[in-house]
C-alpha cells in the first residue's frame, strides 16, 4: 500500500492542482508516512524520511500551498542517495548488502562490482533529486507529475535493468 501511495502521488497533486486545496492533499502524505511505518518499521532512513514527510505535510497545511507538496520527491530522492551513500563511506555498500543476501561469499570482484553500483545509485538519485527540484521550482504541474510520476520511474528501471545485464556480463567474465 506505501508503495501504491507513492506511485499515485504525483498523478493525485496534479489531478488536485485547482481544483483542491493543498492542506486537502496534506493527509496523503501523513497518509504515506503512516503506511510505511506499519510496512517496513523503524530504520535511520525511515526515520528521516517521516520526519521530512510530516514537515512538507506541516508546511502544506499551515501555509494551504503547493510548494511542500512539490518537494516530495526531491526529499525521497535525498533520503535515497543518504543511504546510498552512507552506505559508501560505511561499508558494506547497501548493494553489496543485498547481494550478500543471496550469495553470503562474494568473490572480491563482486564486492568491487557492488561498491561500483552503489556510486551508480548515489549519481542516478543525485541527478534525478535535481531534476524534481527544479520541476518543482520551474515547471508546471503537467511537466512535474509527468517527470515526477512517469519519467523518473522509467528511468529506474532502465538503471535497474541496464545494470542486470552489466551484471550478467561481469559474472560470466569473472566465473
Amino acid at each position: 500500500m506505501p508503495v501504491l501511495v507513492t506511485l499515485l502521488y504525483p498523478l493525485l497533486v496534479w489531478l488536485g492542482h485547482g481544483e483542491v486545496e493543498p492542506r486537502l492533499l496534506a493527509g496523503v502524505l501523513v497518509l504515506a508516512a503512516v503506511l510505511r511505518i506499519f510496512a517496513k518499521g523503524s530504520d535511520k532512513a525511515g526515520f528521516w524520511w517521516l520526519l521530512g514527510a510530516l514537515l512538507l505535510a506541516a508546511m502544506t497545511f499551515w501555509k494551504n500551498a503547493w510548494m511542500p507538496l512539490k518537494l516530495y520527491p526531491v526529499l525521497v530522492s535525498a533520503v535515497m542517495l543518504g543511504v546510498f551513500g552512507y552506505s559508501l563511506i560505511s561499508p558494506p555498500s547497501l548493494i553489496e548488502r543485498l547481494a550478500r543476501m543471496q550469495d553470503p561469499d562474494l568473490p572480491p570482484y563482486a564486492v568491487s562490482y557492488t561498491y561500483r553500483v552503489t556510486q551508480a545509485w548515489c549519481v542516478f538519485f543525485l541527478i534525478n533529486g535535481a531534476i524534481a527540484l527544479g520541476t518543482a521550482l520551474w515547471a508546471s504541474p503537467a511537466v512535474w507529475s509527468l517527470y515526477n510520476g512517469v519519467i523518473s520511474y522509467v528511468l529506474m528501471g532502465c538503471l535497474f535493468g541496464g545494470e542486470y545485464l552489466v551484471r550478467l556480463r561481469v559474472k560470466r567474465n569473472n566465473g
